[in-house]
């Protein structure tokens, strides 16, 4: 069993930085490494944490000084980094999303396969650190018991995604076609994503409307409305907005034994006495109801976070276990193709099957990229605290 993990920590603005403020107290790490294309933030984190600085990532790899990295950076640059970091033979966590298009996510998993047939014990994670979250793990228990049988609707809402141009506007790759690959879907809502689909699966339809910089001074989504097909039936919907102030984050699934709904941490049960399914077919009633008892479900209140994630990440490494994890990388691709797909269908204003063409959708950003004329101004090299986020 290896001791201790050589971790490099690659990106150092908001979300770089929070990690680094918990690793330090992990056991069986030690950050060896940091980097960042800006200098003086790279110099900053590796004095404070005894590490080397890097400004080039490739650098980092070739030094030796690591056995896997904690990828932080925008978007787009998950990509090329965690691909030379699986060449190199590294293991890798890597933040949501897992890439900014489907293509570019299998070209991820693609490496990472490659790279494991040299290293069966090559570990691939991602953040999703809601799947830590108690109230989550208690619907995936409910849905895997079978408490609501067949399920026939999902609705989420999720409005509590609040965004000030304040914002937008703390960096010059924020909000862009270029820096970010897209708004609320790629940057706020890729934990709803992954949590849609690890709970009920992906659609084989989607129905999306983006409004595009309907409420800010920006060129990406910031409103979103999207309509799920599932194969056995089931409908979603999912609404999310970084315009709504107050928000809400209301989480409603519906089976033939009920009704549950998640809100303000509360899990409340509407079971059903009976099929509603079967009673719907049987009763002799024109207007009579299935008789509903309203139950509100407890569940342990235990820690969540980051750092289960990344120990977890650490142990895989350490016991030779991995697939051990929270989530495996190459289940970030489904995320990714319920973002691309609700972002395709807006585009060409219909529905779209899933597997999703990635090909037409990657056409489509990179024009958006190409054609782009939006311009803001930025303070470059800043550094935000998304320490109030992470407990929203």
């Amino acid at each position: 069993m290896q001791e201790t993990v050589r971790l490099g920590v690659v990106g150092l603005g908001g979300m770089g930085s929070g990690h680094l403020g918990y690793l330090t107290s992990l056991p069986g790490v030690t950050v060896t490494a940091v980097c960042d294309i800006v200098p003086e933030r790279a110099d900053a984190a590796a004095a404070k944490c005894g590490a080397q600085p890097f400004t080039d990532h490739e650098a980092l790899l070739a030094h030796g000084v690591v056995d896997a990295v904690l990828i932080a950076t925008p978007h787009y640059a998950h990509t090329p980094v965690a691909i030379h970091a699986f060449q190199a033979g590294k293991h890798v966590l890597c933040e949501k999303p897992l890439a900014v298009h489907v293509n570019d996510a299998q070209k991820m998993i693609d490496a990472y396969e490659h790279a494991r047939a040299a290293n069966p014990n090559l570990v691939f994670g991602i953040m999703f650190q809601e799947r830590t979250a108690p109230a989550y793990r208690k619907l995936k228990d409910l849905l895997q018991g079978g408490e609501l049988g067949r399920l026939t609707r999902v609705t989420w809402i999720n409005t509590a995604w609040f965004r000030s141009q304040a914002y937008y506007d703390s960096g010059g790759w924020r909000a862009t076609w270029g820096g970010e690959g897209g708004g609320i879907l790629t940057n706020q809502c890729p934990h709803n994503l992954d949590m849609y689909q690890w709970l009920f699966g992906l659609p084989t339809r989607i129905t999306g409307h983006a409004s595009i910089g309907k409420y800010h001074h920006i060129e990406v989504e910031d409103e979103v409305t999207a309509y799920f097909e599932h194969e056995d039936g089931m409908i979603g919907h999912f609404i999310v907005s970084t315009a709504e102030s107050p928000g809400v984050n209301r989480l409603e699934i519906v089976g033939e034994y009920g009704r549950v709904v998640l809100e303000d941490g509360k899990i409340t049960f509407h079971r059903c006495r009976q099929s509603m399914l079967t009673f719907c077919r049987e009763t002799k009633t024109l207007f009579d109801h299935v008789e509903t008892w309203p139950t509100e479900i407890p569940y342990p209140h235990t820690e969540s976070g980051h750092h289960l994630v990344t120990g977890k990440f650490l142990d895989a490494i350490r016991r030779a276990q991995p697939l051990d994890l929270i989530a495996h990388g190459p289940e970030g691709l489904r995320g990714v193709t319920l973002a691309n797909g609700i972002m395709l269908s807006s585009f060409q204003q219909r529905p779209v099957p899933v597997p999703i063409d990635a090909d037409a959708f990657e056409a489509q950003l990179r024009e958006l990229v190409a054609t782009s004329t939006f311009r803001k101004q930025a303070a470059p090299g800043e550094v935000v605290d998304f320490t109030a986020s992470w407990a929203k």
